[in-house]
């Protein structure tokens, strides 16, 4: 496509998205609820199509050497479309915050004054190879009263388009305008310069989900604010009071569970004080799960097996079968390693000291951080808020998972019986 058919086409999904989201703002929750129920149908009822659809695309992708982690987000399969499904229908689930009051209070000369959310607007959101997200995002902004224009990565257009196509069964059984949640119809990249540089007047957020590269971009670019999902270089301390069953399982779970998953485990850090005992356990389950495992010294004496580690993989988020090891001199330590080379994503201790729990809770400034449990409960759905847009790893708007309810913006009611200014 020219420039000229790029610009017309952006700027007319914007006018429509703008049109229907002041008619999504005014919606009931019963007829949103409708439009989620009906797109939910719709998934199961086409599975079908969709894995035809993504067979497409990972015939492409495979063609085309795509990296394993990146396949492995691209990939459908009979219980991933069923999972889709089951996020749609735990969004209906959850209560609609468009209008409801997060707090009130009376002034002295009788004015009452609410704070009332309301929605965002209309989101833009650039994404690449997962096609859950096109459903997920779409569920998500639905409920949240946001009109939404989706841009999905190029090697994943077949499924999206085949779950966008459920979506839009969804909005037209429930009666709302189809434009409520649009998918970007090109693969071609200036249609992402053009969301980002031209669309001021139509977007009033921009939430990127992809690799590094991506997110710099929008955040380099974006005329507009951006909800930022950086890297998920997560870490795992297991600390010298630790039960070493627990922390066994932990450390496998959290790498291994998902390998391409922002919430994977990156980084494990050991306590000196209990590597006698639970450093070779833990490295040796690792690696006879499958994980190629890089170390420092300290590492590499526990097995023959462990590569040494260079500087950079401290940084690294890799999205697959790998994981860094290093021997930390107490909570001190970890923490100061996290603070130097993590993400502010999510990060894990496995300890039986309260004291030692809280230190670390407190002090690590990552979205979110956890005690005795994997890292791979980073997730929006494990949270109880049906699906998630992303992790922010902002601090602004919205930090950690993002739902219903950091998909809202707020405004001030304030009623009075005839009051005037002095």
């Amino acid at each position: 496509m020219s420039a000229d058919q790029i610009g017309a086409l952006m700027e007319h999904l914007g006018k429509t998205a703008t049109a229907s989201a002041a008619v999504l703002a005014l919606a009931p929750s019963a007829q949103k609820n409708a439009a989620l129920a009906a797109a939910a149908a719709a998934v199961r009822s086409r599975r079908a199509a969709i894995l035809a659809a993504n067979l497409r695309d990972m015939a492409a992708a495979q063609a085309a050497q795509l990296s394993a982690p990146r396949l492995e987000r691209l990939r459908l399969d009979e219980p991933r479309i069923e999972a889709i499904a089951a996020s749609i229908e735990a969004v209906i689930a959850l209560p609609d915050p468009i209008g409801t009051t997060a707090a009130e209070w009376e002034r002295p000369n009788g004015l009452r004054i609410q704070r009332v959310l309301v929605p965002l607007g209309v989101i833009g959101i650039i994404y690449e190879s997962r096609p859950n997200v096109t459903a997920e995002a779409g569920a998500l902004c639905l409920k949240s009263a946001n009109a939404v224009i989706l841009r999905g990565g190029s090697e994943s257009a077949h499924s999206s388009r085949a779950l966008h196509e459920c979506l839009v069964t969804g909005l037209t059984a429930g009666g709302l305008p189809v434009a409520c949640i649009q998918l970007v119809p090109t693969g071609d990249r200036a249609a992402v310069g053009y969301m980002l540089a031209a669309m001021s007047e139509y977007l009033d957020v921009i939430v990127p989900r992809g690799g590094r590269s991506l997110v710099e971009r929008v955040q380099r670019e974006a005329r507009v604010p951006v909800i930022g999902h950086l890297e998920g270089n997560c870490h795992v301390y297991i600390d010298r009071d630790a039960d070493l069953a627990m922390a066994r399982t932990i450390a496998v779970n959290a790498k291994m569970r998902r390998t391409g998953v922002c919430g994977a485990a990156e980084t494990l850090l050991v306590d000196r004080a209990c590597a006698a005992t639970h450093l070779a356990p833990i490295v040796r389950d690792l690696l006879e799960a499958g994980c190629e495992v890089r170390g420092d010294a300290g590492v590499q004496q526990v097995d023959s097996r462990v590569r040494a580690a260079s500087e950079d993989d401290w940084y690294t988020e890799y999205l697959d079968a790998i994981i860094a090891a290093r021997v930390v001199d107490g909570v001190d330590a970890a923490i100061a390693h996290i603070a130097r080379y993590g993400s502010a994503h999510t990060e894990s201790i496995v300890t039986a000291n309260p004291a030692t729990a809280d230190a670390f809770l407190q002090r690590v400034d990552s979205a979110i951080v956890l005690h005795n449990a994997s890292t791979q409960f980073a997730d929006g759905g494990e949270f109880g808020m049906g699906a998630e847009i992303g992790i922010s790893t902002d601090r602004f708007h919205a930090r950690g998972p993002v739902g219903v309810q950091q998909l809202t913006s707020y405004k001030y009611v304030v009623r009075g019986t005839g009051q005037v200014r002095p």
